[in-house]
């Protein structure tokens, strides 16, 4: 065989062992995982079938960590236990950022990496961030409460105060509103993780009038939406106003028949599993050093924030939702 003929199959054989080796890089020794707080709602069970998909998809392990109720010091317990495992990354939404703000420190100093989806920690070693600009989110809900309430009422808000992303939707709804002095927020209401502070609040709201009337509720996190929905159900009231958080079926339902006004849609499902690629990707080729701020370098190998989108859901589209709601991927 001629030498030129030889050297070409060489060639060929050492590319096609550098794609097997691009194919198969990943190992079932991998674990990732997801620590949040709340994790039985809808909104984390998307979070993990993304997980689910991830994990077929590539031949890994990612899992999800956490308290199933709003339970900042237990999720700061789990995510302890996780790096305990010394996993190959770890992804966390942040439900109180002061608590886990040295947690996620320490695991970064430990060489795992972090980053944050759902709710930030910023002020953190964490990488980056994944999930919905929160600020966005709230001025789209902001400028759907407006519309609907011609200008003028009293509003009033249920969060969990403290919580990074729901913070930041408040902030959101309050740019929006500077621009419109006839609507007041009468109260922001601390539900303190338990959606059924919602529906006793609104409950004893909707019989007001004159000054301590409640035109608009406004619900910043995924539960207690359909809690107010509920209450105006239970009373045929028609002459106020919702907006809700998220697309669990039930919120949908209640934005089909008109009791909630709009809610806002995100995509916790992509949070997840974008977030496994990139830890996976940096588990593979990992940074020069965790512990650099890569933020106000401009020369960084990685963001500072990945936007996963979100969207108002209104009776206009309501339906578009609920369809893709059906097709969702089974975990």
């Amino acid at each position: 065989m001629k030498l030129a003929n030889r050297f070409a199959l060489f060639l060929a054989a050492s590319a096609c062992a550098a794609v097997m080796a691009g194919c198969n890089r990943h190992s079932s020794a991998e674990h990732f995982y997801l620590v949040a707080a709340n994790t039985k709602l809808t909104y984390w069970q998307s979070a993990a079938a993304g997980l689910d998909k991830i994990s077929k998809d590539w031949d890994i392990h990612a899992d999800m960590r956490g308290p199933g109720t709003f339970d900042p010091q237990d999720e700061v317990e789990e995510f302890r236990s996780v790096v305990a495992l010394k996993p190959a990354g770890i992804l966390v939404s942040v439900a109180d950022a002061k608590l886990m703000q040295p947690e996620i420190d320490a695991a970064i100093n430990a060489g795992i990496p972090v980053i944050t989806v759902d709710s930030d920690a910023p002020n953190s070693k964490r990488l980056y961030f994944i999930g919905t600009n929160n600020r966005q989110a709230g001025r789209l809900g902001g400028k759907a409460l407006v519309d609907k309430l011609g200008g003028k009422g009293n509003v009033v808000f249920f969060t969990n105060p403290g919580q990074p992303n729901l913070d930041e939707r408040l902030d959101g709804y309050k740019d929006i509103l500077a621009g419109s002095p006839g609507i007041h927020i009468k109260e922001v209401v601390d539900i303190k993780g338990q959606s059924t502070a919602a529906f006793d609040y609104a409950e004893h709201a909707l019989p007001l009038t004159g000054k301590d009337r409640v035109d608009a509720f406004v619900c910043l996190e995924a539960s207690s939406g359909k809690e107010v929905g509920e209450v105006l159900k239970r009373g045929n009231t028609k002459d106020r106003v919702v907006v809700a958080m998220d697309v669990d079926k039930d919120t949908l339902s209640l934005v089909k028949d008109g009791t909630i006004a709009a809610t806002i849609a995100q995509k916790p499902f992509t949070m997840a599993y974008v977030g496994v690629k990139m830890l996976d990707d940096l588990h593979h080729y990992p940074l020069a050093s965790l512990t650099k701020d890569y933020e106000v370098d401009p020369f960084a190998p990685i963001p500072a924030f990945i936007d996963t989108g979100s969207a108002l859901v209104n009776a206009s589209n309501v339906d578009q939702f609920i369809q893709a709601q059906q097709g969702a991927p089974a975990q």
